[in-house]
């Protein structure tokens, strides 16, 4: 697999992305699916996923959030989910303009599928398929408040990586933890002696741009009625993020959805499980977007 690091363009600000393909691949690539991280994450956190992608003959392209990792951070704050998805639309224009007119698939994991979501209802011709991981209309309030003391956690940083591995493992304790830490440094920037997560801190405070929760969820119902493509719920048995009401909620808006469990994991459900994950948006997306659909990439 190879994998070309490049810019893209979003409203007002450059992201950070990554692009998995396989080297010398003679036939036609499968399509085009772009990897949407969730709050606090980095587009490190679908590199598994992109090599399998990759390997399975797709190009898979990860993408870093504005604020995020090595994207630019928002110069006026504006963190809220109107202003990702307008990012998802601009970065999606530019994807099809530059590799080749081929199908695309979202996926998006909490903040990015709810984003992807809105960004494919309000605009049915974005991508010709979409998978929400561990996201739902309706959010558990216990669950979304915890990703929200998560994230606005150590705000003077951490003294080692091992604090922050430690402060990770409280928060997810159903993953395995890693034999090494060196992996942390793609989520962490160490200044002054001390590790801080990679993103802006102004996320997490409000912002007197942002839409309230309720418009959102109103703006949500609407763009998921819309929704003409299959689509794809992942959840994860354990998470605290979506509960049964909420993906009866979304069989209710979505009739064509499909929605398939990950046993043993919560929230993260990739990096929980990549294996599982992975097997299962692969044969969703041999469903959604079928081999004759490839397209060669330009």
């Amino acid at each position: 697999m190879t994998c070309t690091h490049i810019e893209l363009p979003g409203s007002g600000v450059r992201l950070a992305a990554d692009v998995w393909t396989s080297r010398g691949r003679r036939s036609p690539h499968r399509g085009l699916v772009v990897l949407l991280h969730g709050g606090g994450q980095t587009r490190h956190s679908w590199r598994r996923t992109g090599e399998r992608l990759a390997a399975a003959g797709w190009v898979a392209v990860t993408v870093d959030l504005r604020g995020h990792g090595d994207s630019q951070w928002a110069p006026d704050g504006d963190y809220g989910v109107s202003t990702n998805l307008t990012d998802i639309r601009i970065l999606v224009a530019e994807l099809k303009r530059t590799r080749g007119d081929l199908p695309v698939a979202l996926v998006g994991a909490s903040l990015g599928g709810k984003a992807a979501l809105l960004a494919l209802g309000e605009d049915p011709g974005l991508a010709q398929a979409l998978v929400m991981v561990d996201i739902a209309l309706t959010v558990e309030v216990k669950g979304g408040n915890r990703i929200k003391q998560f994230m606005r956690g150590a705000p003077d940083g951490f003294g080692s990586l091992r604090e922050a591995a430690d402060a990770i493992a409280a928060y997810n304790p159903h993953r395995t933890q890693p034999g090494s830490l060196e992996g942390l440094k793609k989520n962490l920037r160490e200044r002054d002696g001390r590790w801080y997560w990679h993103w802006d801190p102004a996320m997490v405070a409000p912002h007197p741009q942002a839409a309230d929760s309720a418009v959102i969820h109103r703006r949500s119902r609407h763009a998921a009625r819309r929704l003409t493509c299959p689509v794809l719920l992942v959840r994860g048995r354990k998470s605290d993020v979506v509960s049964d009401a909420g993906v009866t909620e979304m069989r209710d808006l979505i009739p064509d959805l499909t929605v398939t469990d990950v046993r043993d994991v919560g929230h993260m459900v990739a990096g929980d499980d990549n294996d599982v994950f992975s097997e299962r948006l692969l044969d969703f997306l041999d469903q959604a977007i079928p081999p004759a659909s490839a397209k060669e990439v330009g």
